[in-house]
């Protein structure tokens, strides 16, 4: 009775009461299948997806990674999937779901492009259960929404784990947008001929909307007693070409600009260490392959990934 006493108390703690435990798996009673007709005896565990700590996010990259969770008896996890869209804050988000990547068939497999990896980062948790994908090529000042649930070796999905966040804002290169300042008023400084007009509204187009943002704010800040940038505009390249130029203005979020009227903005450039992984097996095209993801043998070499980072201050930094 002992041994049956021990038996319903591994089956209610790893099967929920309604099957047995067999080595390391749950064998479902005839009752515990859903409506899929998948046994679910076993629970599958929702994966907490989170940002890596030691990667804070810059303009382009995030790293995101979760822990591992398959128990030691019951369901076997063999993949989790992540989703990542780019969303808007005014329009519905569910409707469109998004770029969907398997992490034992696309990321570990070597599908992943150089903009998106699997991956580890360095921390203290062992290597096997700590799971990471890190994402290269995102836009800046971008919203963005990362979804990710766990597929066990039966087919079955968890419950989604989602993280949304905000990419920082794009980089700016500050002394270069003196620099363009300057040109602009030398520019528009005493008779403009139709050449220099020109130059000057070349100039102001090419330049990306933060940048523009800045050098209207170095124009200002230097020489606003000739007259403002956006009136200076007006009179100098006329009202089209000047409204050309300054609706550009109203692409940068309320976010970003405030942060583009720091009196001093210096980018910097950090490197982090990154494990990037892959598996060492090739699993057969077009052959549903619920193999268990724990037991996929898994090479991992260290690369450096750049960052580029802006910093904010009101007094010039170091």
């Amino acid at each position: 009775s002992h041994q049956a006493f021990k038996g319903a108390l591994m089956s209610s703690y790893w099967c929920s009461g309604k099957g047995d435990v067999i080595e390391d798996w749950c064998r479902c009673d005839l009752n515990a299948f859903d409506e899929n007709g998948l046994p679910n005896c076993s629970p599958l565990p929702p994966p907490v997806l989170r940002l890596s700590p030691n990667v804070e996010p810059s303009s382009t990259v995030v790293s995101l990674e979760w822990l591992d969770v398959q128990p030691a008896i019951g369901t076997k996890v063999s993949d989790y999937v992540l989703q990542h869209k780019k969303v808007d804050e005014y329009t519905d988000t569910d409707l469109y779901t998004g770029e969907s990547l398997s992490f034992a068939d696309d990321l570990l497999s070597g599908l992943a492009t150089s903009c998106v990896a699997a991956g580890r980062s360095h921390g203290d948790v062992p290597e096997t259960s700590l799971y990471s994908v890190i994402f290269k090529c995102l836009e800046p000042d971008g919203l963005y929404k990362f979804t990710l649930y766990a597929v066990d070796t039966r087919g079955r999905h968890s419950e989604l784990s989602t993280v949304t966040l905000r990419t920082a804002c794009p980089l700016v290169d500050d002394s270069k947008a003196e620099e363009i300042a300057d040109k602009i008023y030398n520019l528009y400084n005493g008779y403009t001929s139709g050449k220099e007009q020109q130059t000057a509204y070349n100039t102001l187009m090419e330049v990306s909307a933060s940048m523009l943002f800045r050098v209207q704010h170095h124009y200002n800040s230097h020489y606003e007693k000739f007259g403002d940038f956006v009136w200076r505009s007006e009179d100098e390249l006329g009202p089209r070409k000047a409204h050309l130029i300054l609706r550009r203005l109203e692409k940068v979020s309320s976010h970003c600009s405030t942060l583009l009227r720091s009196a001093y903005i210096q980018s910097r450039t950090e490197t982090m260490p990154y494990l990037f992984c892959r598996s060492e097996e090739v699993r057969p095209p077009g052959v549903v392959w619920y193999s268990i993801l724990k037991d996929t043998k898994v090479t991992c070499e260290e690369k450096m990934v750049s960052m580029l980072r802006n910093t904010y201050g009101e007094s010039k930094g170091r």
